[in-house]
């Protein structure tokens, strides 16, 4: 459940124009921080990041399903309902919830580590091609802020 202020965060991005992407990584932010706090873990950063994600959908972030080929068909269903549960608030199954936090709190805090997120954006990064980074880092100095 994410908390007020990364709902506000969001909800500023989103009045500032910000994309949905950007919106979302404040979602995601809350996650890793949630991680590093001890509260729980995850299996993995990958994991870390489809929470923050799955959070940010629920939560009315403006957020696309996956490309299909590029994740498995269960994990665009799930992105599909998360979007949907957005739509109309239905109360959390509190049982279902605690064994949610019960198995997190089982694995490692390791995967939010500053090493671990580097990794992940390293290897995310190498599947893209080149035109694609460079485009990227393109618009990253044209939109930066205080420009």
């Amino acid at each position: 459940m994410p908390n007020k202020a990364t709902i506000a965060r969001a909800r500023r991005d989103k009045k500032e124009g910000k994309s949905a992407s950007t919106q979302a990584g404040e979602f995601v932010r809350q996650e890793i921080d949630t991680i590093r706090e001890g509260k729980h873990g995850a299996r993995n950063t990958k994991q870390a990041i489809a929470i923050g994600l799955s959070e940010a959908r629920r939560a009315g972030v403006g957020l696309k399903q996956p490309k299909k080929g590029s994740v498995s068909e269960q994990t665009r269903e799930n992105a599909k309902r998360d979007t949907e549960k957005s739509k109309k608030h239905t109360p959390v199954n509190k049982s279902r919830s605690q064994a949610r936090v019960k198995a997190l709190k089982k694995e490692s805090t390791a995967v939010a580590s500053p090493r671990a997120l580097s990794q992940q954006a390293r290897s995310a990064a190498a599947k893209r091609s080149a035109s694609d980074r460079s485009a990227s880092a393109k618009k990253a100095a044209r939109t930066r802020a205080g420009r």
